[in-house]
């Protein structure tokens, strides 16, 4: 019997695609809608379930950015055949990414066990949730705004990507809310902060999901399930990242920072009073 319905499988689709993007955690929001609908966040079915569903959300970035992929794509090949186009900003943006995912990955399978275990207790989304939005208001106070995409560097993609790890770590913290508050910390623009943790999290994003798969059909969950919760996810997670995109342009992360402090403080609230189960 699958540890998730299709009708959970499609609310979950939605948070799922309305957070991944959002610097509010996806990974919280996705274990307190568990919680409240008495799905076990510990479960091995739900854990990769959620794994899963993510891949939805990564593949309306590579629709969505589709031209920029292929741009950058495109480059590093030509890169790998002509030396002259090693220079080529695309080229050298195409391998950052991949060293940048690099620790991620390990991380994530050397920890594992840990981060289905102990550390996916909502005790740990309640406080990332908070400690995130303290460290991305600091970060948007002190960064600059000065650096657009085309000045990214080497460093900026292993800092950027490295920090993906506090959200692998500590689920409340946000990957996205992470990879942006170390993005404008090194003083690029909101937008190139967003664009750079949308291209950083396709990698290690979509490699989870896949490694996960497996688990999921054998934990249990059903193929109709992730099936719902995929497409929805897709779906929803489109239309969020075109708002996203649209939101930074002319605003800062203030009103992200407000809004992960309440729901903070309202699942501490929720746990202190025995309504959620840790």
């Amino acid at each position: 019997m699958s540890a998730i319905s299709v009708s959970q499988a499609a609310v979950l689709g939605v948070v799922e695609g309305v957070t991944e993007f959002l610097p509010v955690s996806s990974t919280g929001h996705l274990k307190i809608t568990e919680g409240l609908m008495n799905i076990p966040v510990d479960d091995k079915a739900v854990v990769a379930f959620t794994a899963v569903i993510q891949v939805g959300a990564i593949a309306a970035v590579l629709v969505y950015f589709f031209k920029d992929i292929v741009r950058i794509v495109s480059a590093w090949f030509r890169g790998l055949r002509n030396r002259e186009e090693r220079y080529h900003h695309d080229y050298k943006f195409a391998w950052w990414v991949i060293y940048a995912t690099i620790p991620i990955v390990l991380v994530g399978l050397a920890a594992k066990p840990l981060i289905e275990g102990t550390l996916a207790s909502l005790w740990v989304v309640a406080g990332s949730l908070i400690v995130g939005s303290i460290v991305m208001w600091c970060a948007d106070q002190m960064g600059r705004h000065k650096r657009s995409e085309d000045d990214t560097t080497f460093k900026d993609a292993m800092l950027v990507g490295s920090s993906q790890i506090l959200a692998l770590l500590f689920p409340g913290f946000s990957r996205s809310g992470a990879t942006m508050s170390t993005a404008l910390v090194l003083d690029l623009d909101r937008v190139a902060a967003t664009r750079l943790s949308f291209f950083l999290g396709i990698p290690a994003l979509t490699g989870a999901g896949l490694y996960e798969l497996k688990d999921a059909v054998g934990a249990g969950v059903d193929v109709a399930p992730l099936a719902v919760g995929t497409l929805v996810s897709f779906l929803v997670a489109y239309a969020s990242i075109a708002w996203l995109l649209k939101f930074v342009a002319k605003h800062s992360f203030n009103a992200f920072v407000v809004y992960r402090l309440i729901i903070g403080a309202l699942l501490f609230g929720l746990l202190g009073t025995g309504v959620l189960n840790a």
